[in-house]
């Protein structure tokens, strides 16, 4: 089964997929009106508690000079790709941290190397095979939760010694279940769920970095 198929959501009892929207707006304005309140109500499913155990996975992670790999298919590779960035560059703006981040969705001849020559399922859990140790963390971003590549992915971390966190929405799949750590959106629109995985990205980056830093620090800097 491919990627793309592995994203799609089952359609629900009527035939229908769900989830906004549920009817057709004249205007673009009236339309993003809607879609943000739609944010707004999807970013309160959240569980916090789960937000407060991903950071200090994170923080001890970068404190101990452990590695962290994040992965995801189309517009969610584009979240673990800007991932590293803000979680290498922008975290160690102003604190005492040195992180090191690597997406395992950056490298196009990495990637169609392994997905031509052996599978497309193996992506990233081959690159983990290669690079990862014990201690290290993978955050595995998946909308629908359920594409082969990333629970293969966390299944081989899972079973090496990695910590797991999964950024999932629809109703999560295997990925939600597998994952040590599950930031969660309650959505069934892939533009609301990518939205907010990646507020979610930025809000952890800027919670690590503002914790090593001084409030004089934090009150001159730019976040």
């Amino acid at each position: 089964m491919s990627a793309f198929r592995d994203e799609v959501p089952p359609p629900l009892a009527d035939g229908s997929l769900g989830g906004f929207p549920s009817e057709p707006y004249e205007r673009a304005s009236s339309y993003f009106a809607a879609y943000a309140a739609e944010m707004a109500m999807a970013a309160k499913s959240v569980e916090f508690a789960e937000l407060d155990r991903a950071a200090g996975i994170l923080v001890q992670a970068y404190m101990n000079g452990r590695t962290v790999f994040s992965c995801g298919n189309g517009g969610s590779a584009a979240i673990a790709n800007h991932l590293q960035c803000d979680h290498l560059k922008g975290i160690r703006t102003g604190s005492d941290l040195a992180p090191r981040v690597i997406s395992l969705s950056a490298n196009t001849e990495l990637l169609t190397a392994v997905a031509n020559d052996i599978s497309y399922d193996e992506v990233f859990a081959y690159q983990l095979q290669s690079q990862s140790a014990v201690g290290d963390v993978l955050i595995a971003i998946s909308s629908s939760g359920r594409s082969a590549s990333i629970i293969r992915a966390l299944n081989w971390a899972r079973g090496h010694g990695l910590h797991t966190i999964a950024l999932t929405g629809f109703e999560g799949g295997d990925s939600r279940v597998l994952a040590e750590v599950s930031l969660h959106v309650d959505a069934t629109n892939y533009g609301i769920v990518e939205d907010l995985h990646q507020a979610l990205m930025h809000a952890l980056a800027q919670y690590v970095r503002q914790s090593r830093m001084s409030p004089d620090a934090i009150l001159k800097s730019v976040f």
